[in-house]
């Protein structure tokens, strides 16, 4: 384990984007794959934020589009590194629908990533530990922690059925 640590704090990116035609579908509504892709975008730059490296997705958890944006909307898309290993960083990333004209906000979309982080040579190297100095911080690890362990018992679950 790497003798350097990065706060919580430090990684924490958050992005807007305009929702606009050539990223809905007839419905008017923002297409999945560019929810996801904005998601690994976020999640990729609070992984470098954090390890001061270049990163690689290595995987996305399990995702529920909970809600649609809807074309003229803001899409709002926070992510934060919750939890590290040797050379991986696991990230929580959150989408939120707001409209610029009423300023009603509601969830939209979930989803935990795991980057790799890489050396000058693309090889995968170490990250610094995980510090969560702020009660706050810690909060935002254990619940992020929870939510994925329910997550991933949850797919497990309907796999069995």
């Amino acid at each position: 384990m790497s003798d350097e640590t990065a706060t919580l704090a430090e990684s924490h990116t958050e992005m807007t984007e305009y929702l606009l035609p050539n990223d809905t579908n007839d419905l008017g509504r923002a297409l999945g794959g560019a929810v996801l892709h904005w998601m690994d975008i976020c999640g990729a730059i609070a992984a470098m934020r954090f390890s001061n490296r270049q990163v690689v997705t290595a995987s996305m958890d399990h995702v529920d589009f909970i809600s649609p944006i809807d074309l003229g909307e803001v899409a709002v898309i926070e992510g934060y590194v919750f939890d590290v290993g040797r050379t991986s960083i696991d990230v929580k990333v959150d989408v939120r629908a707001e409209n610029p004209r009423s300023d009603d906000t509601r969830k939209t979309t979930t989803s935990f990533f795991t980057f790799v982080a890489l050396d000058e040579e693309g090889t995968p190297t170490q990250v610094p530990r995980l510090d969560c100095p702020t009660e706050a911080e810690t909060e935002l690890r254990e619940d992020a922690r929870s939510e994925r362990r329910a997550q991933l018992e949850a797919v497990i679950e309907r796999m069995e059925e």
